[in-house]
């Protein structure tokens, strides 16, 4: 067994109002797998991050994540469909497809957490415009 290898990494993602942010996250898709000592463990798929009963607005309002799924029109009209935006007041970007090959769109969660979802779009990167 090689003792680098390494199993998985997580971010810990910051929260102003931990009550509602385990709310906008459960919302939006992931599932809440643990809470304790304030972190909340949620995952969707093979993706999961720890929420953090923690809050600094320098860090929160510098903090991304990136979710990479396989159809980010699925997942914006998902956040659409449940309206995301009306219920949480968050950020809600449209999808646009991106030179570096991807389509992707950008959501704030309750914390003013940036994060960017997007699909793969393959091939050679787009021309500039």
């Amino acid at each position: 067994m090689d003792r680098l290898a390494t199993i998985e990494i997580k971010a810990f993602v910051p929260a102003r109002d931990y009550a509602l942010s385990r709310r906008f996250y459960a919302d939006i898709g992931f599932e809440e797998k643990s809470e304790g000592d304030g972190v909340a463990y949620f995952a969707a798929g093979e993706c999961s991050f720890l929420l953090q009963d923690f809050y600094r607005p320098g860090h929160a309002d510098n903090f991304v994540m990136h979710l990479l799924v396989a159809d980010v029109d699925a997942w914006h009209q998902h956040l659409r469909n449940e309206r995301i935006v009306e219920r949480y007041d968050i950020r809600l970007d449209e999808p646009e497809d991106r030179p570096w090959r991807m389509r992707d769109f950008c959501m704030t969660d309750p914390s003013g957490v940036l994060w960017r979802i997007a699909q793969n779009l393959g091939g050679r990167p787009l021309a500039d415009g």
